[in-house]
């Protein structure tokens, strides 16, 4: 893969909510404006300076496009104690926003410390939307012009207590932002998709016959009967539902040959167009490496995953009890997937299989906010912060959850994260939001070192 193929790659992964950062001086009305922007009153006011100390984010809507705001403590560049620590997150925000709300108050005019703050905004590199605020009426917006001299361009007069000029700023932002990617999964309308997938012969036409109450699908003994998927549409749970049934999965495509070759391709499409994958094992045998590659191919397309294991008359009680410690043990990657035990040859525990896959789609489009996340973050980090490595300790600077279908989360580091430690992240995501019946992408990225002129 060459580096242009490994960017586009990259670009087509960091698909999340643009994020606007709030700075400036202490006590021009930042948090103020920022609750002007969310549309309610959720940063803390008071009119004093040194309020807000920490970067505080929140999610916003304007004329139909999500960003997230991150409200900052007021930025000196020349303080000292916990006011330089303040300034430090201002400048953490600005280093992992896409563009910059640079709040001025239009009474006072430009200040040595807003000239500074400009200064380091410069260097950035990042889009800057000039605020001038506290332009509460007519003779004060005339003072706002002053602000041109600041070199960021046109100052957008607007009070943050009246509201007055807040669309045209918002406009400014948007056009300032980059536009949202689009998900990488849209659902297009109509019944939902689930593929029914798993190795030759385990009965996964057996399955989608039952379900839709006739043969639909021809099934026999010999493996390898279904070759294409074929699409059913299935009435269940007074709900429509576009079941795929597809060829058995033997090998790795790369290693197939002849028409398996084209099996195992189109059952892998056909894992793409699906929103939930049904993997049906045979509860008789024990799990394969062909079940196990299977797993891997679902989690990598960040499909929705429930596992059926049919055929399970077939296994006796003594048998039972020691194929669910060998399932405890192989599936330990996927526990996070709803099980099931049925008999797609009798529909014995078939009507289980809906509640299961409604289960795993509503995992795979939950969606936390920008706040709760850092709140959990802020009480994980707090209880459990990474093991110091080489004398440096990572930290978690911000998370954003980047979408849903699979649900992906952003989170900005101030150095790489263990493996390990990324697998804690995943579990106590799931053990505080739920997320069953899905993967979960976590798309870390270290903040750069700065160069030192």
């Amino acid at each position: 893969m060459t580096e242009q193929d490994e960017f586009e790659a990259d670009s087509q992964q960091d698909v999340r909510t643009p994020i606007l950062a709030v700075v400036g001086r202490p006590n021009v009305g930042k948090s103020t404006l920022v609750n002007r922007i969310i549309g309610r009153r959720e940063a803390v006011v008071e009119d004093r300076p040194g309020v807000t100390r920490d970067r505080v984010s929140y999610d916003a809507n304007w004329n139909g496009r999500a960003f997230t705001v991150v409200d900052t403590g007021g930025w000196d560049p020349e303080a000292e104690g916990l006011a330089e620590r303040i300034s430090a997150q201002a400048e953490v925000a600005v280093t992992l926003a896409d563009a910059v709300l640079f709040v001025v108050d239009a009474t006072v005019g430009i200040t040595d410390t807003d000239e500074a703050v400009v200064k380091v905004l410069r260097k950035s590199g990042r889009p800057v939307v000039l605020a001038a605020n506290k332009v509460d009426d007519q003779r004060t917006e005339a003072e706002a012009y002053g602000l041109w001299n600041l070199g960021l361009g046109e100052p957008f007069p607007v009070s943050a207590l009246h509201g007055r000029g807040s669309g045209d700023l918002l406009d400014a932002v948007l056009a300032a932002l980059p536009d949202t990617p689009p998900e990488s999964f849209q659902p297009v309308g109509g019944p939902r998709r689930i593929a029914i997938i798993g190795r030759p012969n385990v009965g996964k036409s057996s399955l989608l016959n039952k379900l839709a109450g006739e043969e639909r699908v021809v099934v026999d003994d010999a493996s390898g009967t279904t070759v294409d998927p074929v699409d059913e549409l299935v009435e269940l749970g007074g709900k429509t539902w576009k079941f795929i049934d597809t060829a058995g999965i033997r090998k790795r495509v790369k290693t197939a040959s002849g028409h398996e070759y084209y099996a195992s391709l189109r059952t892998t499409t056909a894992i793409e167009r699906a929103e939930v994958t049904v993997l049906v094992i045979d509860g008789s045998q024990s799990i394969s490496e062909q079940d196990m590659r299977i797993i891997q191919v679902v989690r990598d397309s960040g499909r929705a995953l429930v596992i059926c294991f049919n055929k399970w008359d077939l296994v006796d009680d003594e048998r039972r009890y020691y194929l669910e410690r060998e399932y405890e043990r192989e599936l330990v990657q996927v526990q996070w997937a709803p099980r099931i035990n049925v008999t797609a040859r009798t529909g014995w525990h078939i009507d289980r299989l809906v509640p299961a896959i409604d289960k795993a789609l509503e995992g795979w489009e939950t969606r936390i906010s920008t706040g709760q996340l850092n709140s959990f973050l802020g009480r994980l980090v707090a209880e459990h912060p990474h093991p110091v490595r080489g004398g440096r300790q990572p930290r978690i600077l911000f998370g954003t959850q980047a979408q849903t279908s699979p649900p992906t989360f952003a989170l900005f580091t101030s150095a790489k994260l263990d493996a390990g430690y990324e697998r804690f992240i995943e579990r106590r995501l799931r053990e505080e939001f739920g997320f069953v019946g899905t993967p979960i992408a976590l798309q870390v990225r270290p903040r750069e070192k700065r160069k030192r002129t």
